[in-house]
C-alpha cells in the first residue's frame, strides 16, 4: 500500500451514505411502482422530527408541529416550524394509539391538581404578580380609606392607562422591584401573610385561583390557622364627611 508525503493512504475514502435520503428514495420508488404516480426526492422534506412543540388530534387527523425555529429581529420575531398532518383514522395502528390516549384521559378524568385551595398565609401571588386595577377598584380602595379617588390613584397605583379606559394601572409594590411584595401585604412571612385591605382588594386579586399555580408554598399545611393582624393604614388622614347645608 503506497502512502503520500503526509503518511496518509493514497486510497480514496468511501463516500458517506445518507441513509435517510437512501431510504426515502426507495420509499418513493416503491410508491411510484405501486401507483404509477411520479415522485422526486428533492420534493421530500427529510429533516428529522426532533423537537415537538404541539400535537393536535381531531376525529380524523393528527397534526404535529415540530422543529420550531425563532429568529429575533430588532422589531419583530420570525417564527418558522414544520407541520406533519396525517389522516390517522384509516390507520389501525394509529387508531389504537389514539384510543390509548383517550383511555388514559378517562382514567385521569377526576385526577385533581395539588393546589385546590391556597394554604393559609401563603401570599406567593402577592409577590411577582402585578394585579391590574380598574376605575372601580381604585374607587373601592378610596372608599375603604375614606380618601379621594385621585389620592388613592396617586398613592397606591402605578398608572398605566389602557386603550379602553377600563384599567388604570396596577398595584404598587413596596419598592420598584417587580418581584417585591404588594404594598398592602402584611405579616411577618410565608404562613403568616395577609391582605391589609382584603375586603377592598381589586377584582384581579379576588379572582385569582391556585389551581395550576406553580408558586404556591408547598411547605405550608392547609390545617394551619391564624388571625390576621391590624389592617393596612392609609398614608393620609381620612377626608371628613361633608356637612349638609341646611
Amino acid at each position: 500500500m503506497s502512502r503520500g508525503l503526509a503518511g496518509e493512504s493514497s486510497e480514496t475514502m468511501p463516500e458517506t451514505i445518507d441513509l435517510i435520503s437512501h431510504a426515502a428514495a426507495r420509499e418513493l420508488a416503491a410508491f411510484t411502482k405501486r401507483t404509477d404516480q411520479p415522485t422526486a426526492i428533492d420534493l421530500m422534506d427529510l429533516e428529522p422530527m426532533t423537537q415537538v412543540s404541539q400535537i393536535e388530534i381531531d376525529e380524523e387527523h393528527v397534526t404535529i408541529t415540530y422543529n420550531e425555529k425563532i429568529s429575533h429581529r430588532y422589531n419583530a420575531k420570525e417564527i418558522n416550524h414544520r407541520q406533519w398532518i396525517y389522516k390517522y383514522n384509516v390507520d389501525p395502528e394509529f387508531v389504537a394509539a389514539v384510543k390509548t390516549v383517550i383511555d388514559l384521559a378517562r382514567k385521569h378524568l377526576r385526577a385533581l391538581p395539588d393546589n385546590l385551595a391556597c394554604p393559609p398565609g401563603c401570599a406567593e401571588c402577592c409577590s411577582g404578580y402585578e394585579p391590574f386595577v380598574s376605575v372601580a377598584d381604585v374607587q373601592q380602595i378610596a372608599d375603604h380609606f375614606a380618601i379621594s379617588y385621585e389620592k388613592a390613584l396617586e398613592d397606591y397605583v402605578v398608572q398605566r392607562p389602557s386603550a379602553d379606559g377600563f384599567y388604570v394601572g396596577y398595584l404598587r409594590k413596596i419598592d420598584d422591584d417587580v418581584a417585591s411584595k404588594c404594598i398592602f401585604l402584611k405579616g411577618r412571612g410565608s404562613g403568616s401573610y395577609y391582605c391589609g385591605i382584603y375586603k377592598a382588594r381589586p377584582f384581579d386579586c379576588g379572582a385569582f385561583t391556585p389551581i395550576g399555580c406553580d408558586d404556591v408554598d408547598a411547605e405550608l399545611s392547609h390545617d394551619s390557622k391564624f388571625k390576621p393582624g391590624s389592617p393596612f393604614g392609609p398614608k393620609t388622614r381620612p377626608i371628613p364627611p361633608r356637612k349638609r347645608r341646611m
